[in-house]
């Protein structure tokens, strides 16, 4: 601590002075020794002086006998996945107790480059939250990409000082990693004395192992137990998955609890979750809440979104409670529950109420979408092999599976019996790469969906039933510059625009939130599988380093030993 600092600090942890603020008559979560404390909590400047029943302040809060526990701390996310600008995601999930937000930039990136990154951590500067940002690694993800812009070592260089960069962004090349690329050593290189994220979907033991001695610290793919225990075994620090299009956390929170293994190497992270979802079922407090049903000590529950985080990015004046610390608080209504009805920062109370300002976006960033417009002829697709790659999608996960199967000979392919036509239709340099395959497990009918947020190059993804359909809801997209929008029976019913950078809306998200409601109510209308979300589900059908199965503006991909291959 600086000294000036520590001085003033002192003469209110010793009693010389007044507190600003004293937090009294509360149950005191210590995530050091897992003890409930009754105590009192003393706040100056901002920061923790002092944790004693002696402390008295100037301003003096009764909790009435309610829980303190530190603001909790989302591990892994995107913030240009939410759909709403990024202050207004920390705003409302800063509203549900999570007052720190790990940030990996790499969408924007993705579309725009340095310019992304920069937007993302302008636009949280003066965020009611502690946003950290780290660097993109795989911009482009893979080789078979086409993506807006190549983000290189070189160009990680200005931000290596910049006191809001951790360390360096999931690797999901691990192809890259494991046969010693020496393109990805440098960026890792950069950031060895950091936190190095990881994307590590399925790696045999081997692989994972060497994954691990390259200098990867951390993984938040893993979708089962078993797969979770694998990585911690090896010091991969998991962070348990609960989001909009993946929900990981069921299935590792009950390995967790049948085993009774140690939490310590797991943390909780959203990585993408939309805006209506953070507003009807909250953030990491939903985790914690659904951790905690399924059996998981509350106390274990609330480290795994407080201190483990913390030590894992070595952020050590973040998630506890002790003199020194940031004074960001969650108060808890009881440790059933587990409801926030109060969230501190900077040991300033959030108010509930407050406005959320929209902060403007650069004319430049408003105008990503470089394409002419597309005829239906485009999303030709001829059946002529015996067997035809379809990809199979699992609702709740976003996973796919190689459908092998015989589909009748056709010059052109048309949708039946649960089999859906995708796209992906290149929209950053106008190449005019289109990429056309079969998809089972979507649903829609009479129509088509389309996006402009496919992960992770955002080029234009859509799904339909034909090719008319298909092509109304990409020239949809064109036209308000990215975007969500729902065709049927060769009419717009409703778009959603995302302008900047084809990924976020600056409407409000009260404007957001009812539009898409409208929409994924009217996609389920029109046979869109229920456990599925339309635009969700749809976003990471374009992600190659996903097994097993995705579409790109190059054709089908499948994800190998050796990294992404396409198969046609």
């Amino acid at each position: 601590m600086e000294y000036t600092q520590y001085k003033k600090l002192a003469n209110v942890t010793l009693g010389k002075q007044k507190a600003d603020l004293v937090l009294k008559n509360l149950k005191l979560v210590d995530v050091f020794t897992g003890e409930i404390v009754e105590s009192n909590v003393a706040v100056k400047d901002g920061l923790i002086a002092g944790v004693s029943r002696s402390y008295r302040g100037k301003k003096e809060i009764d909790l009435g006998g309610r829980y303190l526990a530190p603001g909790y701390i989302d591990a892994h996310l995107h913030l240009e996945s939410t759909m709403v600008t990024p202050n207004e995601l920390v705003c409302t999930a800063a509203k549900h107790g999570t007052t720190t937000f790990i940030v990996d930039p790499h969408e924007a990136a993705n579309v725009s480059g340095a310019a992304g990154i920069d937007y993302i951590l302008n636009q949280t500067e003066k965020s009611p939250a502690n946003v950290y940002v780290m660097m993109p690694s795989c911009v482009p993800s893979t080789s078979v990409d086409d993506n807006g812009c190549v983000f290189s070592a070189n160009d990680m260089y200005p931000y290596v000082r910049n006191p809001r960069v951790l360390g360096l962004g999931e690797v999901m090349d691990d192809p890259a990693v494991i046969h010693a690329e020496e393109s990805m050593f440098v960026k890792m290189n950069l950031f060895e004395n950091r936190t190095i994220d990881g994307h590590a979907p399925y790696l045999p033991n081997k692989e994972l192992s060497a994954y691990k001695m390259a200098g990867v610290d951390t993984d938040h793919e893993a979708t089962t137990f078993e797969y979770a225990l694998e990585e911690v075994r090896r010091g991969l620090h998991v962070h348990i998955r609960e989001g909009s299009a993946a929900h990981n956390l069921k299935d590792i929170v009950e390995g967790i609890v049948r085993t009774g293994i140690d939490t310590e190497y797991f943390s909780f992270c959203t990585d993408d979750k939309h805006i209506e979802d953070i507003l009807r079922d909250g953030h990491i407090d939903y985790s914690v809440k659904m951790a905690v049903k399924l059996g998981l000590d509350p106390i274990r529950a609330i480290k795994m979104a407080t201190i483990n985080t913390a030590k894992c990015y070595g952020l050590k004046h973040l998630g506890a409670i002790s003199p020194g610390f940031q004074a960001d608080f969650v108060v808890l209504d009881n440790l059933t529950d587990l409801n926030v009805t109060d969230v501190f920062y900077k040991g300033k109370r959030l108010n509930e109420d407050a406005p959320i300002r929209v902060r403007p976006c650069s004319h430049v960033l408003k105008h990503t979408v470089h394409l002419d417009k597309v005829k239906a002829e485009r999303f030709l697709l001829p059946i002529s092999k015996k067997k035809t790659h379809v990809i199979e999608i699992h609702a709740g996960q976003i996973t796919t599976t190689d459908l092998t199967i015989s589909l009748p000979p056709t010059l052109n392919f048309e949708p039946f019996g649960g089999y859906s036509k995708i796209a992906a239709v290149e929209r950053h340099h106008n190449t005019g790469k289109i990429g056309v395959a079969v998809a089972k497990g979507y649903g829609i009918r009479n129509g088509a969906v389309a996006s402009s947020v496919s992960h992770d190059s955002h080029n234009i993804i859509v799904i339909g039933d034909n090719d008319v359909d298909m092509a109304i809801a990409v020239n949809e997209i064109i036209r308000t510059q990215g975007g969500y929008t729902v065709v049927e029976n060769g009419k717009v019913y409703e778009t959603l625009a995302l302008p900047i950078m084809g990924l976020m809306s600056d409407a409000g998200f009260e404007n957001v939130n009812e539009a898409l409601q409208r929409m994924i109510q009217k996609a389920h209308q029109m046979g869109v599988a229920s456990q599925i979300d339309p635009f969700v589900t749809l976003s990471f059908l374009a992600l190659p380093v996903i097994p097993e199965l995705r579409i790109t503006p190059r054709g089908i991909c499948k994800m190998t030993a050796k990294g992404p291959a396409i198969l046609s």
